[in-house]
């Protein structure tokens, strides 16, 4: 009897004990949960340096936020938070909801009386955005936001993780510059020991001059990194010539899918006169996706690469 009654004991204790320890370890992984999640909300006020090296003050989560880059607002919707814009640029085209908002007008001259008529507690702004736009919302206590990512790559990770920040999307931010980070990783592997043609990727042609991406850009850098080698690296900036051109004649030549392009440059003066050109070696791609520095220039540098190798990139 006094062994039976040890046995129910033993029980008894060993099923508090393990009743008692699977609440602890649940009450630490849920401690755990909120540290983290603690830890990745954006306290307010915050303070941010734009691209201008302004400290930017920002009171409280912005709820009324108006984009004045395609780059931005691509961001803002890749990071959920899309529901804060409340204006947007002509150029501004990029997921088709974002038609649902407002235009201000374009990068360069947005309509001021529309932007204060919009009530925004945060303008958000990249490249193309003049100081004169900037001062006229300054003076009109209207808080503006540069970020600009410069003419790299990795300047974008850095955009996106600001916007983050700014906008309480840290851990959003976080797996966005993740996934590019992983698809970044994936393209250079694959075309690491490819060999590499002689690319040259067309902005502007014709009668309003030769433009490209010279050395320094990122699109430049994101030639190099899809396994090619850019003919214009021998410029720094975007104008080129068509002696220089002529003189490199490339293996491919890479264009917009936009504005005819390819069959303009098909039918223009020296640059039919290309072997590229001659032997159907020009290929389109949507230049959004390598012009605008947002979170698209990832699945930019992928296309690239498809048209660079398409033996190894599907």
């Amino acid at each position: 009897m006094f062994k039976r009654v040890l046995s129910l004991f033993l029980i008894l204790v060993l099923a508090l004990f393990l009743v008692t320890g699977c609440s602890t370890k649940d009450e630490g992984k849920n401690l755990q949960e909120k540290e983290q999640k603690e830890a990745i909300q954006t306290e307010y006020p915050l303070t941010i340096t734009d691209s201008y090296d302004n400290e930017i003050v920002i009171n409280e989560q912005p709820k009324r936020v108006i984009s004045v880059a395609p780059s931005i607002t691509e961001t803002i919707f890749a990071l959920n938070k899309d529901v804060v814009l409340v204006g947007r640029t002509d150029f501004c085209d990029y997921p088709a909801k974002v038609s649902e908002i407002p235009s201000i007008g374009t990068l360069r001259n947005p309509n001021i009386e529309q932007i204060v008529a919009l009530e925004p507690d945060l303008v958000i702004a990249s490249t193309h955005f003049t100081e004169e736009v900037y001062n006229k919302l300054q003076e009109l206590d209207i808080p503006v936001l540069v970020l600009n990512p410069n003419d790299s790559f990795e300047g974008v990770y850095h955009v996106i993780i600001t916007l983050g920040k700014v906008l309480d999307a840290n851990e959003k931010a976080e797996k966005v510059v993740e996934e590019m980070k992983n698809t970044v990783k994936e393209v250079k592997n694959k075309v690491k020991d490819l060999e590499k043609p002689r690319v040259y990727y067309v902005i502007g042609f014709g009668e309003f001059g030769d433009w490209t991406a010279g050395k320094g850009t990122f699109i430049s850098e994101m030639i190099n990194m899809a396994g090619a080698i850019n003919v214009a690296d021998d410029i720094e900036g975007w104008s080129y010539s068509l002696e220089k051109l002529l003189e490199h004649d490339p293996d491919l030549l890479i264009v917009s899918n936009q504005y005819n392009a390819k069959e303009g440059i098909m039918s223009t003066e020296g640059y039919k006169e290309l072997t590229a050109v001659k032997e159907g070696r020009v290929y389109e791609i949507d230049n959004n996706l390598l012009d605008r520095q947002g979170p698209r220039l990832a699945s930019g540098l992928k296309e690239l690469a498809k048209i660079f190798h398409p033996e190894v990139i599907k």
